[in-house]
């Protein structure tokens, strides 16, 4: 979500128009929070419209989490703190999303979601309301339409007069704040706010420092893993930079929280959280297809490919990358469905636009029905010569495109982009196994144990180790202690 699923949810989300005759020049609004008149140009009825509306199109795009049990238990957690809000007449809707980022954010009024990806990493009962909480906090604060009604405050005559522009101010507004967070003051204020609501539903406050703690380890990780990788890190708000869990304000606003404390006993709930999580993906899915170092693996669609070594894959909904170490070079794989009886010459032509393929031919090797050359196309390096490559299967195209920086450079591993076409095929008995993906595991520590050796047996490819230790809040250099229930990736 934010980070990394940023900006498809700014992609997914309506434009939805405020209605000229509720959108006044310069309405006040008392702030459910701190109870002062807030200059907001949206009123609460619209921010639910906005909530409701985008929902579905969240759920459609990311897909919900395939655990009712696991959802109701978050929707507990997340109705109890929400409950003492300063907000308890909105009804509040949580939802894991099948995603394996470590995220979370909210949509105005009350729709919350949480990617299993994040929920890999908390500890406790206590971590998961402190991230429900945060979330909750920014819409108890209603930090998305404040920041709406500041960014058009300049603009509002011109919104008035075009409505459909007003939702297009409102869609930029919140898929920033998604993309970067909210901006320092506000990050702080919900994590005030979700400390109070922790304290208040007899939660131990301090259960947000903590998670502050957890995240910036797995951001310092994230970082360092994205430039190993030449990419650019994921990262939940992208402002732990600056907000770690020693941070003064942060310790100043759970210590105020304290203050609030239900009960002489904070609830932790450690053994709870982790047997709810028992069982979780990890990872990728097995509906999205799972990377296993330059292998890909899809279970539903059976297949699997296999790109050169020591090359970068990103999946996407509509596409596979695999990107050379230098990145000068690109592979693309996709898939359609095959609606009309033709040969994978002319569906080559057909879906690039093409009139010819140089040195066109089926593909040497390939029992399926084939074929493969090579056109002008543009490419992330611009016009290139690509090696374009479909292979029929059953009723599916799959269609490989490969080129590189230079055409030289294209030549020189042509042979390797027809390989990757050449391999791929429906999956093997041992293959399939792969395509179902990882799962964390409820174990008990064993005396001598040790994430070293424990790494050595889990179905990890690069990092395992520090992974090992990163989901059990040991990073980075912490051990299990005999007898402590950890969580192990299988």
């Amino acid at each position: 979500m934010i980070g990394a699923i940023a900006p498809a949810v700014r992609a997914a989300i309506a434009i939805l128009p405020i209605a000229g005759a509720t959108l006044v020049l310069g309405s006040c609004a008392v702030n459910p929070v701190s109870g002062s008149a807030d200059f907001v140009l949206m009123s609460e009825d619209q921010e639910i419209q906005l909530g409701r509306a985008n929902d579905p199109k969240i759920r459609a795009q990311f897909g919900v989490y395939d655990d009712p049990k696991l959802q109701a238990y978050v929707q507990q957690v997340g109705e109890r703190v929400a409950a003492r809000s300063h907000r308890p007449n909105l009804i509040y809707r949580f939802t894991v999303l099948d995603a394996p980022d470590v995220n979370a954010f909210a949509l105005p009024g009350g729709y919350i979601y949480i990617t299993r990806g994040i929920m890999a990493y908390l500890n406790s009962e206590a971590e998961l309301a402190a991230v429900l909480g945060h979330e909750v906090g920014h819409v108890t604060a209603r930090h998305s339409v404040r920041q709406y009604s500041t960014a058009t405050a300049g603009q509002v005559l011109t919104s008035i007069l075009l409505r459909s522009q007003a939702g297009q101010d409102l869609f930029n507004v919140i898929g920033q704040a998604f993309l970067s967070g909210y901006g320092r003051d506000q990050e702080l204020e919900a994590d005030r706010l979700g400390s109070q609501y922790l304290a208040r539903t007899g939660y131990n406050p301090d259960a947000m420092v903590e998670v502050v703690g957890v995240l910036k380890n797995q951001e310092e990780f994230e970082k360092q893993r994205a430039k190993a990788e030449g990419r650019e890190p994921r990262n939940y708000h992208g402002v732990f930079a600056s907000h770690p869990s020693a941070d003064q304000r942060l310790q100043e606003v759970v210590a105020q929280a304290r203050n609030e404390k239900a009960a002489a006993t904070a609830r932790v709930e450690r053994d709870t959280y982790l047997q709810q999580i028992d069982g979780l993906v990890f990872g990728d899915s097995a509906k999205a297809g799972i990377r296993k170092g330059s292998a890909f693996y899809h279970r539903d669609l059976n297949f699997t490919v296999r790109f050169p070594d020591g090359w970068r894959l990103e999946n996407s909904p509509d596409a596979v990358t695999a990107q050379s170490p230098n990145r000068d070079a690109v592979i693309l794989l996709r898939t359609d469905d095959l609606n009309k009886r033709q040969s994978p010459e002319d569906y080559l032509k057909t879906r690039l636009k093409i009139d010819a393929l140089r040195n066109g031919a089926p593909i040497a090797g390939v029992a399926d029905p084939s074929y493969s050359g090579v056109a002008t196309l543009a490419t992330p390096f611009g016009r290139r010569d690509t090696r374009a490559s479909v292979v029929f299967r059953d009723t599916r195209a799959f269609l490989l495109l490969a080129a590189a920086k230079t055409d030289a450079l294209a030549k020189q591993l042509d042979e390797r982009f027809l390989a990757t076409a050449r391999g791929l095929h429906a999956l093997t008995a041992e293959e399939k196994r792969i395509a179902e993906g990882l799962r964390l595991r409820i174990v008990q520590a064993q005396g001598q144990q040790s994430f070293a050796r424990l790494a050595k047996t889990v179905p990890v490819t690069n990092y395992a180790e520090s992974v090992l230790r990163l989901i059990n809040d040991k990073y980075p250099a912490g051990e299990p202690t005999p007898g402590q229930s950890i969580k192990v990736i299988q």
